[in-house]
């Protein structure tokens, strides 16, 4: 089975345009599978049946594994067991009606403008890294992007002056985002200065560590912790969390649900709905802090 999964990832690599964090998750997840199959004795994969993949996802229940873990992993089976299939070394597919396990949809944390505004305060400052930083956190807010794609921005894909930017999200779908004022300006302030300070060796990268190199993830959530911190914000703030306010904020002022989608580069629009759930929360919080009726009832 393990060469079986080499040939697989071959596979993925050469017929998908996974990034690489994908294609890495993908591969731990499988990797694990075959391993509970290598400890059950099934080295074939004619031995394996509907029920040795059930028996599989009971035992990550047992482990208390997340229902979007075992959603993950179940989609990274079905795409093995569908490569089998194509490779003709299984006549059927065992997985294929195997349901993923429901999800609990949990409202994503929202900053206040007066939480972004206390964050950005942190940010004012002559030095290449807090012109890098203020950048950064204009860029995620005011265009709502995905962490790893602020972190693979070339200069080649802004346009500031157009007030856009290319993205390149999941798949490799390019998608051209609007970014506003405040981040366009943060951005321009940071290229023609700490960028240049920054810069060590010749890089097409915009967002670099001190050392010159592209900024990583691990790096900038370091960076983004250390600015809630001191913005005396106590609600958990990620990368993530920027673009989840973001979309709240556009959804509140009344932007058409299906803008925001485009924006956010979701291909499906029920997953910019969760963001409605958002508003519809706050909007009765609203109600039964001030309607009349609202605080009879509570009384």
């Amino acid at each position: 089975m393990r060469q079986l999964l080499k040939e697989y990832e071959y596979e993925l690599k050469a017929s998908h345009r996974l990034s690489k964090n994908t294609l890495k998750a993908y591969l731990n997840d499988l990797s694990d599978y075959v391993d509970y199959l290598g400890r059950k004795g099934l080295k074939a994969p004619a031995d394996i049946d509907e029920r040795t993949i059930k028996q599989y996802l009971q035992t990550l229940r047992k482990r208390h594994t997340s229902a979007s873990t075992v959603s993950r992993k179940l989609s990274a089976i079905k795409s093995f067991h569908g490569f089998l299939l194509g490779e003709r070394l299984v006549k059927m597919n065992v997985v294929e009606n195997i349901k993923r396990p429901k999800q609990e949809k949990r409202l994503p944390d929202v900053l206040t403008l007066a939480e972004l505004e206390a964050i950005l305060e942190h940010t004012e400052g002559e030095e290449p890294l807090d012109q890098r930083n203020r950048a950064m956190v204009e860029l995620l807010y005011g265009s709502g992007l995905r962490i790893s794609e602020l972190l693979e921005l070339r200069t080649e894909d802004l346009h500031i002056n157009q007030g856009v930017i290319n993205v390149f999200g999941k798949g490799g779908k390019e998608r051209i985002v609007p970014i506003g004022s405040a981040a366009a300006a943060a951005l321009k302030k940071y290229l023609e200065a700490g960028r240049l300070k920054l810069s060590k060796t010749p890089t097409p990268y915009v967002f670099l560590n001190r050392n010159g190199n592209r900024i990583s993830r691990v790096g900038f959530y370091k960076v983004l912790r250390s600015l809630a911190e001191a913005a005396g914000i106590e609600k958990p703030v990620s990368p993530h969390t920027l673009r989840h306010s973001f979309a709240s904020h556009l959804l509140e002022a009344g932007v058409d649900l299906r803008y925001v989608q485009e924006m956010l580069g979701h291909a499906d629009v029920s997953t910019t709905e969760l963001y409605t759930h958002i508003n519809k929360k706050q909007l009765i919080a609203v109600y039964d802090r001030y309607h009349p009726h609202a605080k009879q009832r509570s009384e």
